[in-house]
């Protein structure tokens, strides 16, 4: 990439708020923090996944999901599958009944490795199936919906019925998924013992690492052309209809994104908390998901991962001050920040911080990114004739 398409993907605002985000995650939080809470914060940074993915399928493409659990969860099973393959050698397992199997298999009297879980004893399948496989079911949800202009809150509520019937297929299917426990006892990675504190710092340095490989690709999305494409069709999806572009090729592609994203995020959650279980797939995790996005402001990458720590710090706070009041803090710090501030942690940047940053860097203050993508879709839709 060109200098100058290098300044045009991170203009100086941009640049700032990354360096920022950076220095927060990279020293100032490894330096204050000791290890228990570093792995806190590294648990809410994989939540920061999945709302990044929320900014461009619901921010940008208008596109509200609250099934997005499904494809953290789907992400975090394939890792502990892996793990837990490795945990279950025979040396590991020799007081079962059946050696070398996963010990909820041999409690619920499964003789050998299901054949789906084969595949799973290869780090490079899982690292692949992580991704692949979430985007798969999300192409598929995708074509079934947006084909038929399947939209808006009827979209929403198929995607909360496809979490909820997840939910229940993993804990019903107990003896090949865990069921309510979930996936526990992990102990390894490659030999490597994945419980010391040294690998949970190692966990979090990777699980930074990746949210900003994340964090770019969002942004060169965001001021490309189909970012462009993306907020015109929230805005004026039949305009751009009419005007040649397929609307739903669009959607599904942003929609597969954001699922590949969540996906990530589950397999470092994995990593970093030591299990998954279903009660991180279905409806109310999803739904908190939504939260952290709208929170940190849905049009605002970097407010994504904000609002995820700001919220899940709060979470924690009231629920170790107040654990018989912490949910009703939750939803009153949630309502209050909706009522006052509905464009989220960014909205209220833009509007009290942004000048002076401006000043700093010696620009003279004009419209806001989000609202220059919002002109310059005007003339998206002429684009083609």
């Amino acid at each position: 990439m060109s200098y100058d398409g290098l300044r045009s993907l991170l203009p100086k605002n941009d640049l700032l708020g990354f360096a920022v985000l950076a220095l927060l995650l990279v020293v100032v939080l490894p330096l204050s923090l000791d290890i228990f809470r570093l792995n806190l914060v590294g648990k809410y940074l994989t939540y920061a996944f999945v709302a990044l993915g929320l900014v461009l399928c619901w921010g940008y493409g208008g596109i509200l999901s609250l099934g997005q659990g499904v494809f953290f969860g789907l992400g975090g099973y394939a890792m502990a599958m892996f793990l837990k393959l490795e945990a279950s050698s025979p040396e590991n397992t020799a007081i079962q009944s059946t050696p070398g199997i996963p010990d909820f298999m041999d409690w619920n009297q499964i003789t050998e490795l299901p054949w789906f879980w084969e595949p799973f004893n290869s780090l490079i399948f899982t690292v692949l199936a992580i991704v692949i496989i979430p985007s798969i079911f999300a192409y598929i949800i995708g074509v079934a919906m947006f084909k038929r202009r399947v939209g808006g809150v009827y979209f929403a509520i198929i995607t909360q019925a496809v979490a909820a019937i997840l939910t229940i297929l993993i804990i019903g299917q107990q003896g090949y998924t865990g069921g309510v426990n979930g996936i526990t006892d992990l102990r390894t990675l490659k030999g490597w013992d994945i419980r010391t504190d040294e690998a949970k710092y190692a966990f979090y340095f990777l699980c930074v690492f990746m949210l900003f490989v994340c964090l770019f690709i969002a942004q060169y999305v965001r001021k490309s052309k189909l970012g462009r494409l993306l907020v015109a069709m929230r805005e004026m999806e039949d305009r751009v209809r009419f005007s040649g572009y397929d609307v739903s090729n669009f959607k599904i592609f942003v929609f597969c994104l954001g699922s590949a994203f969540a996906a990530i995020g589950g397999a470092m959650f994995t990593l970093q908390v030591g299990f998954m279980s279903p009660t991180f797939v279905g409806i109310v995790p999803s739904i908190e998901m939504v939260i952290f996005c709208a929170v940190g402001g849905r049009l605002s990458i970097l407010g994504a991962v904000y609002g995820t720590l700001v919220v899940n710090w709060a979470k924690t706070t009231f629920s170790e001050s107040f654990p018989e009041l912490w949910l009703f803090a939750m939803g009153a710090l949630f309502i209050a920040v909706v009522m006052a501030f509905p464009n989220g942690l960014a909205g209220l940047y833009n509007k009290y911080a942004a000048h002076h940053v401006e000043k700093l860097l010696g620009k003279k203050k004009g419209q806001s990114p989000d609202a220059k993508a919002t002109v310059g879709t005007q003339g998206v839709a002429h684009e083609r004739q």
